[in-house]
This record gives structure tokens, sequence and C-alpha cells, in this order.
């Protein structure tokens, strides 16, 4: 990004900034305990971040985004709920480090693709053993005292 960032501004990596401008916030009343504070003050905050419209990230990076967050999102934004303090500025804080850590687990590079594996010569070898010694087991049991048919 150019230019010095904001103090609004959401850092995800060093070179990675979600600039405050993208950022939509909503504050409503929190529900349970607290009494007359929780009647009174708009401590509850929804961060709402528009990654389907997003200049911050590039194409790739947007695209596997929105692939990996598709059922969270709502119309292609992101929506964080906070309200687990009393405190508006923590919930706000708690929201921005949720949306980080969501963002950088969805912008994760795809994990290596699996080298299919054969299994070792000792593995079959003992397999087809057990198989032997278990059907030596069966025969043994068939085997034996049989009435005969006249």
């Amino acid at each position: 990004m150019a230019g010095a960032p904001n103090p609004g501004d959401l850092r995800l990596t060093p070179r990675l900034v979600i600039p405050a401008a993208e950022l939509r916030w909503r504050f409503s009343r929190s529900s349970g305990p607290g009494g007359q504070h929780v009647n009174t003050t708009d401590s509850r905050v929804e961060l709402l971040f528009d990654l389907q419209a997003t200049a911050a990230l590039s194409a790739p990076l947007r695209q596997r985004a929105l692939e990996r967050l598709g059922p969270r999102l709502q119309e292609g934004c992101v929506v964080i709920a906070a309200s687990e303090h009393r405190s508006q500025w923590q919930n706000r804080v708690a929201a921005q480090r949720r949306l980080v850590e969501l963002l950088l687990e969805a912008l994760k590079p795809p994990p290596p693709p699996r080298r299919p594996t054969k299994p070792t010569r000792g593995s079959v070898q003992r397999r087809l053993q057990a198989k032997q010694r278990r059907s030596a087991v069966k025969q043994r049991r068939r085997g034996g005292d049989q009435p005969a048919d006249d």
C-alpha cells in the first residue's frame, strides 16, 4: 500500500493493510446481564468488511478468501459481532482482532497436495499372515466331527 497507514487501518501483515475507510461499524445495545448499564449503553459492536469490493487484497487473494469464507458472508461482507465486554471500545478491539484472525486464516496458501504412499512390504506381509491365521482358525472350527449323511 502506498503512503503511511492511518491509525484506524487494520494491519494483517507488514505489507497487507485494510484501510479504515473500508470498515463499517454498527453499534447496538448488548444483551445479557449488566443491570442498568446494559440498558443505556450501545456496547455491542458489529464490524462489517466488504470482501467482494475491497481494494486492499489482490484478485487471487480476494478470490481465495471469498471461496473459504463463502458460508460466512452476508451479501459479500464479513460480519463480526462482539458483545463480550461492557466497554464499546473493548468490543471494537475484539472485533478487529477476530477479523484479522479470520482473514489471515482464509488467506493462507493451500496445503501442498498429498503424495500417495504404498503400504510397506512388512505391513502387507503381516496383514496376509493375519488373514491366513484367521482362515485356519475358521477351517479348524468347520472340520472335526460332523455327522455323515446316509
